[in-house]
């Protein structure tokens, strides 16, 4: 049988599961009944659920299943025949537990798969390349795995940030969804804040990345998210996991914006020889599983309802917390300096073909590292670790790769959209 119709028929199995939930109600009404009625024994129903739950799939011999799952994970590689991967690890619990095992990180393997991939590094040698939609009318920017929007087919949605403006500065509120921006949200995964000139921002994570958050009385599945069960909604605290500085051009002098970044949560001995990313295991008090990283359509514009909450749980008078120093010292981006073609009367940079318009916006970040840091490859001063620019009216392509993640790049993107009137 192809491995295909054993995943579709596993989840016929599922949903078959999901309309017998209604025999929970029953032993209360045995409880109410007098004491001379003989009540089931309610082990026994715990026991028969639990059995329902894992299904006929779940008794699958170790090496059968394994061998299936290798199988799926090395056939459907790009979304959105991924989502068949996804489906796998919603089966039941051995089945999620054989498939954490055998899918990888966007470091080792350079493919996206669970949302928690969106908080660990890209892969070191090829870069993993995305592109952002820019909607003016909800002013939202919304992040896709691909090269550029196909035609005919609905790309994968893997962030969506929204502008939001107030008096002294400028917020993008980044989510897993495109209705859904309130900071007490699952969905919510952090945000971008400017000052009042544009000049400098401040990334926003909702954890630390070295040290996920945990809590008594939560039970974590295998993948990296929490179990759907029922928790005090609070809004979460803001970590401070980076800075970007834009060079003010006081003289009004042509050229490209100059960025200094400052990433407060990868250490510059990330990119030494056998250097490491500290990498987020789960996403904190998250209700959402695996089926919420299905595919998803392509997103329509509205603003869904989120407005209100979103002034009233991100006040900009909030102080967030900044990340310990315990990872060293930092690692600092800078924009790769352009070159000047006198043909074409223009700064230029080699994008490899990845943007196609001149904008001002278009910008390639490497490493900047002090000539103290003996251990760093030569080859890593030139690397670039991520590059943006535009393809067409309001498209542009994202490619990054280790040691950002796609959350990390996707904010110091999000930068470049905010206007700045002092640094052009």
């Amino acid at each position: 049988m192809p491995f295909k119709s054993i995943v579709r028929e596993l989840k016929e199995m599922k949903d078959g599961v999901g309309s017998r939930s209604g025999r929970g109600g029953e032993g209360k009404r045995w409880r109410g009944r007098a004491r001379s009625h003989i009540a089931p024994d309610e082990t026994s129903m715990v026991e028969s659920e639990q059995s329902i739950e894992q299904g006929q799939w779940a008794n699958l011999p170790p090496e059968l299943l394994l061998d299936i799952i290798r199988r799926v994970e090395e056939t459907e590689t790009s979304w959105p025949a991924r989502a068949v991967v996804v489906h796998c690890a919603s089966v039941c619990k051995s089945w999620r537990e054989v498939t954490r095992e055998v899918v990888q990180t966007p470091e080792q393997c350079g493919r996206l798969t669970f949302p928690i991939s969106l908080k660990q590094p890209g892969p070191r040698e090829s870069p993993i390349q995305c592109y952002i939609r820019r909607d003016p009318l909800t002013s939202t920017f919304l992040l896709y795995s691909g090269l550029m929007p196909s035609e005919g087919k609905k790309d994968k949605l893997l962030l969506v940030a929204k502008r939001i403006r107030r008096t002294t500065c400028t917020d993008f509120i980044i989510s897993l969804v495109a209705n859904d921006f309130s900071r007490s949200s699952n969905n919510y995964i952090g945000r971008l804040r400017s000052n009042f000139l544009g000049t400098k921002f401040t990334i926003l994570d909702r954890q630390s990345s070295h040290e996920a958050p945990t809590q008594s009385g939560k039970r974590t599945s295998r993948n990296g998210f929490h179990s759907r069960q029922p928790s005090s909604r609070t809004p979460s605290s803001s970590y401070t996991i980076g800075t970007i500085n834009y060079e003010l051009n006081v003289l009004r002098t042509r050229g490209p914006r100059r960025m200094h970044c400052v990433m407060n949560s990868i250490p510059v001995s990330s990119v030494e020889e056998g250097g490491s990313v500290p990498t987020t295991a789960s996403l904190p008090e998250t209700a959402a599983d695996e089926q919420q990283f299905s595919p998803s359509p392509v997103f329509k514009g509205s603003s869904g309802g989120a407005g209100s909450d979103i002034s009233s749980t991100n006040s900009p008078s909030e102080s967030p917390m900044v990340i310990p120093g315990s990872l060293g010292e930092p690692l600092i981006l800078k924009n790769r300096a352009p070159r000047w073609h006198e043909q074409l009367q223009c700064w230029c940079l080699n994008f490899r073909g990845r943007v196609t318009v001149a904008s001002v916006k278009n910008f390639q970040l490497v490493a900047a590292c002090e000539p103290h840091h003996h251990n760093v490859p030569a080859a890593e001063h030139d690397r670039v670790l991520l590059q943006f620019g535009k393809i067409g009216k309001d498209i542009f392509s994202m490619d990054y790769s280790y040691p950002l993640s796609a959350f990390q790049a996707f904010a110091l993107c999000l930068s470049s959209f905010d206007t700045k009137p002092a640094c052009e």
